[in-house]
């Protein structure tokens, strides 16, 4: 199906998934103001909240999938896992959405919102430098230059802000921790593209923010009194909007808009999600913005769409 209505909704459901994962740092950083809550806690929560709805849908897939079996043999959503699929899984979602979560957070306590999702934008050229280095694809001039501008335009950013608040050590601490955030999200889409292509991308999804809560929720019972749960009312305000509306309703909405419009319209309107941060840190949060930050941030943006939109072939 290909019809304009088709792709319009496509379009909308991009754009709805985008905006919506652009406002987790947000968020993130207004539970932070708000409470003297660990990211051990927030992580836990975001996970532990997500999990009824993932765990729905994984069922509801395996059940799909072995009720029609029959009819739908060599489709990616019927694709039986096997047993070095639920290895790949365990791995999988605990470097894709654990660690790539958890090192978010810890991060965002140290750098502003719109600084830190810039620096997530970064992971289409991570996912390039990982193919070339393990899966021996060479990048092309344009992707070499789509390197130069992104990681020129991060220093840029970086040395606006530099000296800002005279603690510059954790400054830095807090842009290599979201630089690792990228890395690790950029390592889970290199080794999951096989397995996604297989059995899904919904049920790949939904399987490995499953495992992503395990860890986050040992480490919350280990670490983390129960009392860390005792949150003011607004503090539970912002993570449940945080969940339903940056966690799962974008998951669900960027999976169909990929389906109907394609990777290459997505990217474009992908490049939306650092402005609206940056400009909704710098409107709510009282985060700088200065010209330089905006050239910075120009750069990054054209450099990863550079990445991610392929060329037409003539």
């Amino acid at each position: 199906m290909n019809t304009p209505a088709y792709r319009t909704w496509g379009l909308i459901l991009a754009l709805a998934g985008v905006v919506g994962f652009s406002f987790r740092p947000i968020l993130i950083k207004l539970c932070y103001a708000e409470h003297t809550i660990s990211p051990v806690t927030l992580l836990f929560l975001r996970m532990g909240l997500s999990l009824p709805v993932f765990a729905f849908v994984a069922w509801w897939l395996s059940r799909d999938q072995l009720q029609h079996a029959a009819t739908q043999a060599g489709s990616h959503t019927s694709a039986a896992l096997r047993g070095r699929d639920w290895l790949a899984l365990l791995g999988l979602g605990f470097i894709g959405y654990y660690a790539a979560s958890f090192l978010d957070f810890i991060g965002l306590q140290y750098i502003g919102a719109g600084l830190g999702r810039l620096i997530g934008f970064l992971y289409p050229t991570m996912v390039l430098a990982l193919s070339f280095l393990f899966l021996h694809k060479r990048p092309t001039r344009r992707e070499l230059a789509a390197l130069f501008m992104t990681y020129a335009g991060v220093a840029l950013v970086v040395s606006g802000q530099l000296g800002a608040t005279g603690e510059d050590r954790w400054f830095i601490f807090g842009v290599l921790l979201c630089m690792s955030n990228a890395l690790c999200y950029a390592i889970y889409l290199v080794a999951g593209s096989a397995l996604t292509k297989r059995i899904g991308s919904m049920r790949f999804t939904a399987w490995t923010m499953i495992v992503a809560t395990a860890p986050a929720t040992v480490q919350f019972f280990i670490l983390e009194p129960l009392s860390a749960l005792a949150l003011p009312a607004q503090a539970w305000i912002y993570i449940l909007i945080m969940v339903v509306f940056a966690t799962i309703l974008p998951v669900f909405m960027v999976a169909e808009a990929l389906k109907r419009i394609g990777a290459n319209h997505f990217a474009l309107i992908g490049a939306v999600s650092p402005v609206v941060t940056v400009l909704a840190g710098a409107l709510g949060l009282d985060e700088p913005l200065t010209l330089l930050q905006i050239a910075g941030g120009t750069l990054v943006i054209s450099g990863v769409l550079l990445v991610s939109i392929k060329p037409k072939a003539t």
